[in-house]
């Protein structure tokens, strides 16, 4: 007989809501500050793909908004890829209500994606391909100074375990970067954030959360392979991750083998 245990999210409390408002905030203002990533004047266009890390930079982002000692414009934006049942009116009737700038781009990138990538095979390359061009050009349409995405420190950990294993890079997602084509800077605001308390902010603050049948759909995914290992871990080494993280930002060029990056043979 199999014993088959349900997990059930419990209720957040307002005290626990509270704290965890609290310490994205923090988390969130350390990034900026670290990284420069927000500055006088600011039109910064946050990505908004319907899941619960965009909603909560949102969130966060407007909160720090009222506080911070200088101004900056948000500006969300989605691209609707036309996913069959996708719910067309969630994002808007919520943008509204918070009383946001926004803009709904529509673009029949899941046809695209459906017709070139064979059956079986992960469609996250080309969909985010297509995505990024998509919403890059538009950033240049409403004359965006940057744009923000939604990734936290489990997605940096994931990515640099994924383009060892299967690139051989030793690379990861930087909190701040310049894209390939040089005409804009991207920021990831969540980089010091953890996907477990965004889980539970995004329940309590009950975000109308739109799941994606493309990439999210799929089981076969490497990178669900790599989280999976990565919660093990965290199981067996409880803040193995938070660890990672911080070897990101202590990198030592002298004790890897990129000659690019150390003159090994002046030695």
């Amino acid at each position: 007989m199999t014993d088959t245990t349900i997990k059930v999210a419990l209720p957040v409390m307002a005290s626990e809501l509270k704290r965890l408002k609290k310490k994205l905030q923090h988390a969130v203002g350390e990034s900026v500050v670290q990284y420069g990533m927000i500055e006088q004047g600011d039109r910064i266009m946050v990505c908004m793909s319907g899941g619960k890390d965009s909603y909560a930079m949102l969130d966060i982002l407007l909160a720090l908004q009222k506080k911070a000692p200088i101004d900056f414009e948000l500006v969300a934006v989605n691209l609707d890829q036309k996913q069959p049942g996708f719910p067309e009116h969630i994002l808007p009737e919520y943008l509204s209500a918070q009383g946001v700038e926004f803009h709904i781009i529509e673009q029949d990138t899941y046809s695209i994606v459906k017709d070139k990538v064979p059956e079986g095979k992960t469609t996250c390359g080309l969909c985010s391909r297509l995505r990024r061009g998509i919403l890059y050009n538009f950033a240049d349409e409403i004359g965006a100074t940057k744009i923000a995405l939604g990734h936290h420190s489990d997605d940096i950990i994931e990515t640099l375990f994924l383009n060892m294993f299967f690139n051989g890079q030793l690379k990861a997602m930087p909190p701040k970067l310049r894209s390939d084509d040089k005409r804009h800077v991207v920021i990831r605001p969540m980089a010091g954030c953890k996907e477990r308390d965004i889980e539970r902010y995004a329940e309590a603050r009950q975000f109308p959360i739109i799941p994606c049948n493309l990439c999210g759909s799929q089981e076969n995914m490497q990178r669900k392979v790599v989280k999976s290992m990565l919660k093990e871990w965290e199981v067996d080494y409880p803040g193995r991750s938070d660890i990672i993280m911080r070897s990101l930002e202590n990198v030592k060029p002298s004790h890897l083998a990129d000659t690019g990056l150390f003159d090994f043979e002046a030695l």
